[in-house]
């Protein structure tokens, strides 16, 4: 059967437009803007348009068309089967941090575990250590923490202004290093049923527990304030997370939901961890930034009532977004 060329051009224009239209607005917008039945409507017209150009090809005319056909098939190929790279905005970022959130919230459970279990070693190091002030080396495994308080006050407190010049980024790094490597640590260790998980918590509380009765026996309470609770009420919050992250793994291990295998299960809590590792390492960079930049600045550099109140407001911003950043998705999630 000869094909005449031009009429079936003509004929089959209207569906070749129709398609570029579309195919253009998957290319701008991406595959959420079109409807069900818009995409229903594109795959259709993909398939014509592949049989067209065969026709085209077979009749051996038109080698500019061909080309245009051509042209638009590969790049429907590409809508269709390739992945397109996320476009970030300001509505993607939007919904990322309040994600966080809600992934925090919705693993509350384990996370009201973690702080029980910090707050008991706070209570166990400080209780150690003010009965038996010679343990300080085994509850306190740091240098710079085994001095007198009191000593260490004057220390920070004649220090030059200027001394922490030409380190501070240094500083800030390692800190970022060392927190995050921690953090991490503890959350990886749910995979021993979260033994491991647990005993980092309970140490961690043992740790600063010790600290601040030391601090408050020897009266230096205001310094240890102002000290600790700038970067503490970031970085202690972000070592709690790494825990209730550490406990999901566990509950996912030891705890079977219906008929679900323990590798379906581990897929479940799969997108939690991902949130949660990501806002972990986010607030431990804000944490080693602020320790850095802020918190080793101490009378009369800067007072300890501004140092104070930058670190309550930051622990109120904390527990603020936690407890209700992204509640309205949350609401429409439960309508639907």
């Amino acid at each position: 059967m000869i094909l005449d060329v031009e009429k079936f051009i003509r004929n089959r224009q209207r569906d070749w437009s129709r398609y570029e239209t579309l195919l253009g607005v998957l290319e701008e917008r991406g595959r959420k803007s079109l409807s069900l039945e818009e995409v229903v409507e594109f795959h259709g017209l993909y398939e014509k348009l592949g049989a067209d150009l065969v026709r085209l090809k077979a009749a051996a005319f038109e080698p500019a068309t061909r080309i245009y056909l051509e042209s638009l098939l590969a790049r429907g190929f590409g809508e269709l089967h390739g992945s397109r790279r996320a476009r970030f905005s300001w509505r993607t970022i939007s919904n990322t941090v309040a994600e966080f959130a809600r992934v925090v919230r919705r693993n509350s459970k384990s996370l009201g575990f973690c702080m029980a279990l910090f707050l008991l070693g706070g209570v166990f190091g400080g209780l150690s250590l003010a009965l038996d002030p010679d343990s300080k080396p085994t509850l306190m495994p740091f240098d710079h923490l085994l001095g007198s308080p009191n000593d260490r006050v004057d220390m920070e407190e004649s220090l030059d202004p200027d001394h922490m010049d030409g380190a501070k980024s240094r500083f800030s790094a390692q800190l970022m290093t060392h927190n995050t490597r921690v953090a991490i640590f503890t959350l990886t260790l749910g995979i021993t049923f979260g033994v491991g998980t647990c005993i980092l918590i309970f140490y961690n509380g043992i740790i600063i527990g010790a600290v601040v009765v030391d601090y408050i026996l020897a009266g230096e309470s205001i310094f240890l304030t102002g000290w600790l609770l700038p970067h503490g009420s970031v970085e202690i919050p972000a070592i709690l997370l790494a825990g209730q992250g550490g406990l999901i793994i566990a509950r996912a291990l030891l705890f079977a939901r219906g008929r679900m295998s323990l590798m379906a299960r581990l897929q479940d809590i799969r997108r939690d961890l991902v949130f949660l590792i990501g806002g972990i390492a986010v607030l431990l960079i804000w944490a080693g930034i602020v320790e850095s930049f802020f918190s080793q600045y101490h009378y009369p550099v800067l007072p300890y009532s501004v140092k104070i109140a930058f670190g309550v407001v930051q622990l109120l911003a904390v527990f603020a977004y936690v407890l209700f950043f992204g509640r309205k998705g949350e609401k429409a999630e439960a309508v639907q």
